[in-house]
């Protein structure tokens, strides 16, 4: 029992900081319909998909940063298990950052597809 109380302690104050210091960044609203939308929607649709993947970047980098520092800070101090627990939350947090931006990306790419076969010589 002393074990899983020190885990959840250590476990909260791991997430603290990351919630703190790294923004998650927003996704773009909503993509446009390829089968209406005029050409530069599409464009800002593009762009706005671009930045949200260089946001989801920095993210990615702070998550990591914070977790090296996390470690080196209170390395000696940690169990090996305790490591991997927090090796494990930050590859969940990268995994759900990288699973949204794929499905973003995914719907941009699947509308361009739609606007193209509509209009094949733009």
């Amino acid at each position: 029992m002393k074990k899983l109380i020190g885990l959840t302690l250590l476990a909260a104050a791991f997430a603290a900081p990351a919630f703190a210091d790294c923004s998650y960044p927003k996704a773009p609203s909503a993509m446009p319909d390829g089968n209406t939308a005029a050409l530069e929607e599409m464009v800002a649709a593009s762009k706005a998909v671009k930045a949200y993947n260089a946001e989801m970047d920095a993210y990615l980098g702070c998550i990591k940063l914070e977790q090296d520092g996390s470690l080196s800070k209170q390395g000696s101090t940690l169990t090996e298990e305790q490591k991997g627990q927090i090796a494990a939350m930050f590859a969940q947090k990268n995994n759900a950052a990288i699973d949204e931006l794929t499905a973003v990306a995914a719907r941009l790419n699947e509308q361009i597809r739609v606007y193209k076969a509509k209009h094949p010589s733009k």
